[in-house]
């Protein structure tokens, strides 16, 4: 068994660097930017990995947001993305195998704090414009906006607890300020999945619209909103210096979850239960939950 762990994690990282250069060679616009009457709209565009936020997606996220937020004619911004989903979370295969365990902690703490900064730090109002299924930061990331007009076919799921991990985004305080304490138990505790009208119900939705109706209705809202001069604002009474600091504290505790014997355990089991476990994110897992004991000394 030794070696079968030590031969994992020998491959582990030219079989993924090489996947990564491969993929990095062809290059893919994973974030679109338009702008139509001061009103520009961000969309999230890899619907074949349901706009996960990979590295890629999250790198050119950035980007656009840094962009609109020092355009002189982008005055509201639009955060959508390309239908089905709108964004299925996190992407944590990618990050397996490319560090050691200290090295991955330091990778996720770091990319989940700048992530959710893009949203916490921008000076301008942001629409959320929810077209599809929203998990994880699906969720966190729009609560963060100014505002959410959500697609019928909308759904909001933050599964933090079943993953056995804790909440991003500042949820865990933010939630309960925007929702109340029982909506926000439902989210984070009993991994609540509300529909659209559900989450219109309990606060975290501001409007539901037919589906094709989604972006005609965020643009209207946009120019609304610069013709009534509206400023950027957080929900709930936060204010950024605040939000900053918790989302520092929850991408560390995010970090150190992830490399817990928990997190392995139940990551593994969901790739058993799709009878993945054999796969090379399968195998780096069970490596890493088995090899534990020694690895963790180093942290």
């Amino acid at each position: 068994m030794a070696n079968l762990v030590k031969n994992v994690l020998l491959l582990q990282k030219p079989l993924l660097l090489r996947t990564f250069v491969r993929q990095s060679s062809h290059s893919q616009e994973l974030v679109l930017s338009s702008t139509k009457n001061n009103v520009t709209t961000i969309t999230m565009n890899n619907p074949k990995k349901y706009n996960a936020w990979d590295m890629a997606l999250t790198e050119q996220l950035a980007d656009k947001f840094s962009k609109a937020a020092t355009d002189s004619h982008t005055k509201v911004v639009i955060y959508t993305a390309t239908d089905p989903y709108f964004c299925s979370g996190g992407s944590l295969a990618e990050f397996l195998g490319r560090k050691s365990p200290k090295g991955l902690q330091k990778m996720i703490r770091e990319n989940n704090q700048k992530c959710f900064n893009i949203f916490i730090e921008f000076p301008k109002p942001l629409i959320a414009a929810v077209n599809g299924p929203g998990i994880g930061s699906g969720t966190t990331a729009p609560a963060l906006c100014d505002t959410i007009i959500a697609s019928e076919k909308a759904t909001f799921l933050t599964p933090f607890r079943n993953l056995g991990v804790g909440p991003e985004g500042c949820a865990s305080v933010h939630f309960e300020r925007i929702l109340g304490p029982d909506s926000a138990s439902r989210l984070l505790v009993d991994c609540w999945r509300p529909t659209a009208w559900e989450a219109l119900e309990i606060g975290l939705v501001a409007e539901v619209v037919t589906h094709d109706k989604l972006l005609v209705r965020a643009q209207e809202l946009g120019e609304e909103w610069i013709r009534s001069g509206r400023e950027r604002s957080i929900r709930g009474g936060g204010n950024v210096e605040e939000y900053k600091q918790i989302n520092a504290k929850e991408s560390n505790d995010l970090a150190e979850a992830f490399v817990s014997a928990e997190f392995l355990s139940t990551q593994l089991q969901f790739l058993k239960k799709k009878g993945k476990h054999r796969s090379l994110a399968g195998l780096i897992l069970w490596a890493m939950l088995v090899s534990r004991p020694v690895w963790v000394k180093t942290l």
